[in-house]
Formats: structure tokens, C-alpha cells, sequence
């Protein structure tokens, strides 16, 4: 008789090696993929372009429109975040997902979550000196990293200890956001949470549970291939 499968649950670093190989294969099949796709995608275009001229000015009036409404939705729409007994904060409201290719206005701060850049930040253990982007940070999380912040009152030795520990996981990137509340804060798709400092136990705690955790919309996806600052 074969033995039953385990049912333990994956480790943060477990998810993370699982992740990356499932990332290679989609590589592998995305650079056959394109190959196959480029030539109908340039007979379409040819076949297309009368028709994409015709509608240009529909097209354009209806994105003014949708846009407005995009933005007075808010990316993250109506909400507010309820703590549990750890003190990681959930927000309540539907986060949006949207690609967008302009400024979104987060109901929070730092985001966790709502429509984004198309393209991520890089969140392979990156560290950076200036703030991002939100819309670019934003899709980062929905990759599953965790995102450090941290303003001007946060300690020297907090900072250098936070950047070593971003810098050794995966799936993580850290930058100064100065308008955040406390002087250091965690954030990941849909959830959030102060520590107090670097050693504060539940930095670890909040790594472990949504490095690639169970809240991340796309699981899997690239932590590079993005913008790097």
C-alpha cells in the first residue's frame, strides 16, 4: 500500500523554490510562445490598422471616461482595515487589479493592493535608496512580495538591519515611504502591520506567513524582469 501524501503546510522558503521553478517553465514556454506569435500578430496588425483608425475617436472619449471612473472608485474602492490579535491589519475592502498607465490614488499608505503599473518593481531581495512608485510597488505584491517601509524616524540600525533582512529573501523589496504613520511598516496584498523595530519578533512572523502566502492573486509570478529603480 503507498503511503498517504502529506498535508503539511509549505515554509515561506518551500513556497519560494516552488515558485521559482514554476517561473523557469513559464519562461520556457513564453520564449516558444513568442516566437510562434509574432507573425500572426504582425498580419493582424496590418489587417487592423484601417479599422483601429476609424475608431480612434470613440476609443478615446470612452478611456477619458472610464478612466474618471477608475479614479473616482479609487484603486482599492471604500474600506478600512480591521487587526487581528497579531496586529497584521486586513482591508476590508475589493481590491482592483487593473493595469493602468497613470497616477492611482491608494486610500492608504503605503497601498496594499488596487490597480497598478503593468510593470513591477523588482522584488527579488531588492533594496531602495528613494521611494517608488506605489502603482509599481503595488504589482510587486500582487506577485506575493512583501514590501518593508520606513520614514525618517525610523533608527539607522533598523534600516540596516531591515535591508539585510530583505536583501536574503526572496520575494521581498524594502524603500522609504515618508508619509507612511509609524516608522516602520510591512505590507502585502491586502494586509499590513507595524513593527516596532528590526528585532521585533513579528517581523519574521509576517514574512513567514505572506512571502508568497496565501493572500498573493498571482502566485508564481516573476520578482524580476521589472523595473530595478
Amino acid at each position: 500500500m503507498g503511503s498517504a501524501k502529506s498535508t503539511t503546510p509549505l515554509s515561506a522558503r518551500d513556497r519560494i523554490e516552488e515558485m521559482r521553478r514554476a517561473e523557469r517553465a513559464r519562461e520556457r514556454r513564453r520564449r516558444i510562445s513568442v516566437v510562434v506569435a509574432s507573425t500572426a500578430v504582425v498580419a493582424a496588425l496590418i489587417g487592423a490598422g484601417a479599422w483601429a483608425v476609424s475608431k480612434s475617436g470613440d476609443d478615446d472619449a470612452s478611456s477619458s471616461k472610464a478612466g474618471a471612473k477608475s479614479d473616482a472608485k479609487g484603486a482599492a474602492g471604500s474600506g478600512h482595515f480591521s487587526y487581528d490579535k497579531d496586529g497584521v491589519g486586513t482591508w476590508s475592502g475589493k481590491l482592483a487589479r487593473n493595469h493602468v498607465a497613470k497616477k492611482v490614488a491608494y486610500p492608504m499608505e503605503p497601498p496594499v493592493g488596487g490597480d497598478h503599473n503593468q510593470v513591477w518593481m523588482n522584488c527579488n531581495g531588492d533594496v531602495y535608496g528613494k521611494a517608488l512608485a506605489n502603482e509599481n510597488a503595488v504589482h510587486a505584491l500582487e506577485h506575493g512580495a512583501v514590501w518593508v517601509t520606513y520614514n525618517g524616524k525610523a533608527s539607522d540600525a533598523d534600516v540596516a538591519a531591515l535591508e539585510k533582512k530583505v536583501k536574503a529573501t526572496p520575494y521581498s523589496l524594502m524603500s522609504p515611504v515618508e508619509d507612511q504613520k509609524d516608522p516602520i511598516m510591512l505590507s502585502a496584498w491586502g494586509h499590513q502591520r507595524t513593527v516596532k523595530s528590526a528585532s521585533d519578533p513579528a517581523l519574521g512572523a509576517f514574512f513567514e506567513r505572506f512571502v508568497q502566502g496565501p493572500q498573493t492573486p498571482e502566485p508564481g509570478a516573476a520578482c524580476t524582469g521589472g523595473l530595478s529603480g
